[in-house]
């Protein structure tokens, strides 16, 4: 069984209340934790307020099911002026097998702003 070695952003068990009629997870559900996990790792780079400007095309290779863990993995891709591209990678451990599989991905962009709402640049790692 997959004990989750890696460091997720954010980690989330699915409850039956995020169901469509299917009978697994709506997409929408995975979309929104997807933009969350991207924040947290832009405020871990340095950015205490972001805001979504953009989230490439997500493709989805694998349902996922009510009580299944879903970790939501994090790598910076590019960082420019007032902006951060972040990709978040998601994962499912499915319930019967513990096996871990990849659901999707997503570059997601943020604006670095402000405390009312303006854009101000990104901090610069060392």
């Amino acid at each position: 069984m997959n004990d989750c070695p890696r460091d997720a952003a954010i980690r989330v068990l699915m409850m039956p209340r995020d169901t469509n009629y299917h009978g697994t997870i709506f997409g929408g559900v995975i979309l929104s934790h997807i933009d969350q996990a991207g924040a947290v790792a832009a405020i871990r780079y340095g950015c205490p307020q972001v805001t979504t400007v953009a989230m490439d095309k997500v493709e989805f290779h694998q349902p996922v099911r009510v009580g299944e863990l879903v970790s939501f993995y994090t790598e910076v891709e590019r960082v420019g002026n007032t902006s951060i591209t972040i990709k978040v990678s998601v994962e499912a451990i499915q319930r019967d097998s513990g096996e871990a599989v990849s659901v999707t991905s997503a570059m997601v962009t943020f604006v670095n702003v402000d405390k009312d709402g303006k854009k101000v640049p990104v901090p610069r790692a060392e």
